[in-house]
């Protein structure tokens, strides 16, 4: 995508920075609203999260390490400090101390939230120039790069023999990375302007997502918002 699009170096590593991170947990909240498999899309993002501090320095040497300089070693760290002991240690908090976790897990999602914010606004706000001037042709790239993740995604499940709730669900996984990751390590060990597809993306795919999760929703003959058990009952009633 980067090649047909012509991106300069800095956005060339940023989207390739984008397609190497981890699932993004957003891709859950997606997969719920479709009312698709969210068992396997967490699994899938644990696992893509789990491997991310080997993976992702190994894709990004191999596909951008010909053309810039790549700190495999500074990614892996940086990468296990910001995921993998993180998300242990959500796990070890959340069996010892079960009950006051529950308490405050509903502003959970609001300080993630924030946390993205706090990455992605200064990126765009130090780069308004560049986003200005390339704005246009970054939005192309991420939209493409994220249209063709749930097509390549549908259709390996397809060939693989999975049934059309693991087809959609794992579109939704291939298609969704964690942005605001993305973003903060490309910033960190490329440039600043390579941050901005991830940037993009990080409002961009909360935006397909909520599309897809409609468009499968109605394919599947539940009105918007309305439960598919609940649809069925009606139509049955009808």
């Amino acid at each position: 995508m980067a090649k047909l699009l012509g991106l300069s170096a800095a956005l060339a590593v940023g989207l390739l920075m984008l397609g190497s991170v981890p699932g993004g947990t957003s891709s859950n909240v997606i997969a719920y609203l479709a009312k698709r498999d969210v068992a396997l899309s967490v699994a899938m993002t644990s696992v893509s999260t789990l491997l991310a501090p080997i993976m992702t320095p190994v894709i990004m040497l191999l596909l951008a390490g010909t053309d810039v300089a790549v700190d495999g070693a500074g990614m892996a760290w940086s990468l296990a400090q910001t995921v993998l002991i993180p998300v242990i240690g959500g796990i070890a908090l959340r069996y010892a101390l079960d009950a006051w976790m529950g308490k405050i897990a509903p502003v959970l999602p609001w300080i993630s939230i924030l946390g993205i914010g706090g990455v992605v606004f200064p990126t765009v706000a130090k780069n308004h120039e560049a986003l200005i001037e390339v704005g246009l042709l970054v939005f192309a790239a991420v939209l493409l790069h994220n249209a063709l993740g749930y097509l390549l995604g549908y259709f390996t499940a397809k060939v693989t023999g999975q049934p059309a709730s693991y087809r959609r669900t794992v579109a939704i996984e291939v298609g969704t990375q964690s942005a605001g990751l993305a973003s903060g390590m490309a910033s960190k060990f490329f440039s600043p302007e390579a941050a901005l597809p991830g940037a993009v993306a990080a409002v961009l795919h909360n935006i397909t997502g909520a599309i897809y999760a409609w468009a499968v929703r109605r394919k599947a003959g539940a009105p918007a918002g309305e439960p598919p058990r609940r649809a069925a009952v009606a139509a049955a009633a009808g």
